[in-house]
């Protein structure tokens, strides 16, 4: 091997090394699946750390050494305190607020959501919030008259700026905070960033309300109804039963209704008897009254060979307006990321007997998908249409798999445990400040005084924890960590050196927050963290320069995504509920990106005094 000084080719003499490729090999492939998203980004993580210590590359202890960093026990603790605090009522006058009538214009609401939102959101995780928020934002849309679009993409930038006011405010605060003690450079505090964070969440608000008229589009609302939609195309029919067909005296099941064409049956009406789902065992007899959603041509088809006739009444609405007043309604759920059954079909999931619940249209996007649903294939931020009875839909307002995009608070149980939650919030954030008590400390005893206090019951504390984020933060560690034992951190750093010896420390800082960037809408937030984290701090050392100012400019970076859905879970959960392009959000986000990259730098020599 070439005997090369490393100063010119250090990345070049750690990549040849046995280690150093293998460590290479295995990064190239986890960007792949992270950008195909051909495996779950969590699944690519535990992958990645499972082939480092396969070759040899890292000790099992060290790939695993993230699973028990104090950061990722803390984010654990947060979503378990974020679903007590949402469950037992403590954000109640946050939705009233965000749902008033007293705020009549999408600028009004956006200054609102900036003002309001954007704080909250800097200590508690902000994929909650914006779950919460989305059905309220809604029927606050549907009764002003006002297109989702002008709303919903500045409710999930807001949010995503204000996650950078303290250190609780996203998953990635907390990761960085870990990378840092990891290499040395000590934990950050709550409100160390704080200074920083302040004026881009003044400025990026101004920017939010001073465009939204000019660069937001308006869908407006005609045709934004998925049920009106599949209504004004006549998916839903109302058909009987003749005499001599072939359904009298077979179940469902072992009908071939349901096998041979794409039917779904809703209710069956049996004189003064009506049946709703599970239907599949109901023997069918003559005379029975069914509600179907079906295509055109499988009706024409069953017309045609007997099976069924039109009913006499053919006003469609009004039998959608019966389910509607009865206990079974229809309502649209959002598929958030990291719902555990992304990626399945709906015939895998058995999603009708899972939920109770009869699925009778998918948006996704601009798309509406209609026919032969049971082999669609679900994905974070798919709109779904569903059918079920109102326990059904409690039972889902209490699953962290789907989120309810129609207010269904007037059938719920009134809370009163709401003070004991926002006391102990407050206690979680007031006792770090004071340094009386370690930061997860707090967190872990808010969490059992949560529980005890019933604000959270042992089962919910358990589904508010997003395993997919924890996985995800907890296998990616060991790239941070094969990056410095194989040498390719500090080696890369060299050569950067070499190409930025002589540029000032803004300079400098403006090119680690645009690589940032530019890794956070490819890849993820987390991933950006741990591998450009040692990397920078490499260079930071080289230039005599801060390290903690180069993890800040990260850390800033990977916690604001604005280009693409794919950066930040936030923006993919509004893109359906708002029915936006891939573009419009880039449109909207491209100068807020721009100002960032030029801003975030300044405030941060300005911080360290560069």
């Amino acid at each position: 091997m070439s005997t090369t000084s490393p100063d010119v080719t250090g990345f070049l003499a750690a990549a040849a090394t046995p280690a150093g490729a293998t460590t290479l090999a295995v990064f190239a492939g986890a960007i792949v699946l992270f950008v195909t998203g051909w495996l779950a980004p969590e699944v690519t993580g535990l992958l990645a750390a499972a082939l480092l210590v396969a070759f040899k590359v890292l000790k099992p202890d060290e790939a695993v050494q993230g699973f028990g960093a104090p950061a990722l026990i803390t984010l654990m603790g947060l979503f378990a305190l974020s679903a007590g605090l949402f469950r037992s009522g403590g954000v109640d006058r946050l939705r009233a607020l965000i749902g008033s009538d007293a705020i009549r214009s999408p600028r009004r609401m956006i200054a609102l959501l900036v003002a309001v939102v954007a704080p909250i959101s800097g200590f508690i995780p902000n994929t909650p919030i914006v779950a919460t928020l989305l059905p309220v934002l809604e029927n606050w849309c549907q009764r002003r008259g006002i297109s989702p679009s002008r709303v919903m993409l500045p409710m999930s930038f807001a949010v995503v700026l204000g996650g950078t006011l303290t250190l609780l405010g996203t998953s990635t605060n907390l990761l960085a905070s870990d990378v840092s003690r990891q290499l040395g450079f000590g934990s950050i505090d709550l409100f160390d960033f704080t200074a920083i964070g302040i004026p881009i969440w003044l400025l990026g608000g101004l920017y939010l309300v001073a465009v939204s008229d000019r660069l937001l589009p308006d869908r407006g609302l005609q045709g934004d109804d998925l049920l009106a939609d599949l209504t004004r195309g006549g998916y839903f029919t109302d058909v009987l039963i003749p005499e001599g067909s072939e359904l009298v005296g077979q179940s469902l099941h072992n009908s071939r209704l349901q096998r041979r064409f794409d039917v779904d049956v809703l209710e069956l009406h049996r004189g003064n008897q009506s049946f709703t789902a599970p239907l599949a065992d109901l023997p069918l007899q003559a005379g029975d009254r069914l509600l179907l959603r079906c295509q055109r041509h499988d009706l024409l088809r069953l017309q045609q060979e007997r099976t069924v006739t039109l009913a006499p009444i053919s006003d469609k609405e009004a039998d959608l307006d019966e389910l509607q007043s009865g206990t079974q309604r229809l309502v649209e759920v959002l598929l958030p990321a990291g719902s555990s059954i992304g990626g399945s079909s709906v015939r895998e999931l058995r999603f009708r007997q899972r939920y109770n619940a009869t699925l009778l249209a998918v948006r996704r996007g601009r798309q509406v998908l209609r026919d032969l649903l049971g082999k669609v294939v679900l994905q974070a931020g798919d709109v779904l249409l569903l059918q079920a009875p109102l326990d059904a839909l409690r039972g889902l307002q209490d699953s962290s798999d789907l989120v309810l995009l129609d207010e269904l608070e007037k059938d719920l149980p009134t809370t009163n445990r709401k003070g004991i939650a926002l006391l102990v919030a407050v206690l979680v954030i007031v006792l770090p400040l004071f340094k009386l008590i370690n930061l997860m400390a707090a967190v872990l005893l808010g969490v059992v005084v949560m529980v005890a206090t019933g604000c959270l019951r042992p089962g919910e504390l358990q589904r508010a924890v997003r395993w997919d984020v924890i996985l995800l933060l907890g296998s990616l560690s060991c790239f941070s960590v094969a990056m410095q034992n194989t040498g390719l951190a500090r080696g890369l750093a060299l050569d950067l050196l070499h190409s930025l010896q002589g540029w000032p420390a803004y300079g400098v800082l403006v090119v680690v927050f645009l690589l940032a960037q530019l890794f956070t809408e490819t890849l993820s937030n987390g991933a950006t963290v741990v591998l450009l984290t040692p990397i920078a701090t490499e260079l930071a050392r080289g230039l005599a320069l801060p390290p903690l100012a180069f993890i800040y400019a990260i850390l800033f970076a990977a916690s604001q995504s604005f280009l693409t859905p794919i950066g930040y879970q936030c923006n993919l959960m509004v893109m359906g509920p708002g029915r936006y392009r891939f573009l419009d959000m880039t449109r909207y986000g491209a100068p807020l990106t721009l100002g960032l990259t030029l801003l975030a730098p300044w405030l941060i020599c300005r911080h360290f005094g560069l």
